[in-house]
């Protein structure tokens, strides 16, 4: 039979036959399969080694989460297909150490059973999860189980203080890559990932900007590895951050839609458009998996009347400085500065941007962002805006 009948579960950990010596080589996984089989679905790792594993459920929306070692993903970068319960997953890089898969599931779920499978024929080891479609009322009564067996919640912290100014230091300006790990961001006409664009993008600019002496900079994440949003703003403060600056390229239906575009803070949207995207940046979190059912509001919703007016009023005077800078070199979006309520935009005292530096939905662009001989121009667009607002504070 292809599946065996269990018990429910919720959350499962294993230490499985061997995993103690195969996590400290480095395990590859080379393809996933899914597969339905009367009302179950099954979710099939190939691995070349046995590993240690930890499952659970999560809700709002409904999601599936296995942490497993770190690994070598050598599986195709594009988003599965819905198959049974599973409406897809993604895979990458959660914390050091640490790979996280989240699978996106269509209704309330049970982990009815987990398998590591021995080589078998053509097959090698493999680790095999099987779903079960269960009722909302046992999915939230186990949900309040696990939360009952984790660890109290630590106070949340509190802000760092505001930054002291360093008369005649280096200003400091913060690289945010968008996205990164478990979050790979939008998926473009190639299958191009979000998060690879504007880490390569980020890694450019930061030599860039760094070659002229006058500058430091700081980035948040300089490999593919998942970053929550609050943290990502902490750092910026943390690192007594200048500017704030976070990369991304979008995606949207009308693939004809290409050039950058600003965004800066605001309660209210400038458009529809700006809204959706704000909304959709936000969610970053949850789509790496995490629970914020927990969260302190006061930490997770950082209210914009703390956001100081200053902070504000620069952080247009940046986006309005850097908006022709890349008009000189590049292509603009149509009212190319535009307002959103970003949770990344939200650090009280650091001037803050997201720049959409295309469309990766737009062949165009996504070709343009993709090769660093084409997009060096952006980059120094970036590089040129960024040293217009400093020479201008100076004065």
């Amino acid at each position: 039979m292809f599946f065996l009948a269990l018990g429910l579960v919720t959350l499962v950990t294993g230490s499985l036959p061997g995993s103690q010596n195969a996590a400290r080589a480095e395990i590859a996984v080379t393809s996933v399969r899914t597969g339905v089989h009367n009302d179950m679905t099954r979710l099939v790792f190939d691995l070349s080694a046995n590993v240690k594993y930890n499952i659970f459920t999560l809700d709002k929306p409904y999601r599936v989460v296995i942490d497993l070692p770190e690994l070598v993903w050598q599986v195709p970068p594009q988003a599965t297909k819905p198959v049974g319960l599973i409406l897809g997953w993604r895979y990458g890089q959660f914390a050091p150490g640490t790979s996280r898969v989240v699978i996106d599931v269509a209704a309330p779920v049970a982990v009815r059973k987990v398998l590591m499978l021995a080589p078998q024929g053509r097959f090698g080891h493999r680790f095999a999860v099987d779903l079960g479609k269960i009722d909302r009322a046992s999915f939230l009564g186990a949900l309040r189980q696990r939360a009952g067996r984790a660890k109290p919640a630590r106070p949340a912290a509190k802000p760092p203080p505001p930054k002291r100014r360093v008369a005649g230091g280096r200003k400091v300006v913060v690289l945010d890559p968008g996205h990164g790990g478990v979050d790979p961001g939008t998926i473009g006409v190639t299958g191009v990932y979000e998060k690879n664009v504007t880490l390569a993008i980020a890694r450019e600019l930061k030599r860039r900007l760094e070659k002229s002496g006058r500058l430091r900079v700081v980035m948040t994440r300089s490999r593919d590895v998942f970053v929550r949003l609050r943290r990502r703003v902490d750092r910026g403060r943390r690192a007594h951050g200048d500017l704030f600056v976070s990369l991304h390229a979008d995606a949207i239906k009308n693939r004809k839609v290409r050039g950058a575009s600003v965004y800066t803070l605001s309660e209210n949207s400038s458009d529809k458009e700006a809204a959706a995207l704000a909304a959709k940046e936000n969610k970053a979190d949850i789509i790496a998996g995490l629970d914020l059912g927990s969260e302190d509001q006061e930490v997770t919703n950082i209210l914009i009347s703390l956001v100081q007016r200053e902070t504000m009023n620069l952080s247009a005077t940046f986006a309005n400085l850097l908006l022709p800078e890349i008009k000189k070199r590049a292509r603009l979006l149509k009212n190319s500065h535009r307002f959103a309520g970003f949770a990344v935009l939200k650090a009280p005292d650091v001037p803050s941007v997201l720049v959409e530096l295309g469309y990766l939905s737009n062949r165009h662009d996504e070709r343009l962002l993709t090769s660093p001989r084409r997009r060096r121009a952006l980059v120094e667009a970036l590089a040129a805006g960024i040293e217009r607002y400093f020479a201008k504070r100076r004065s």
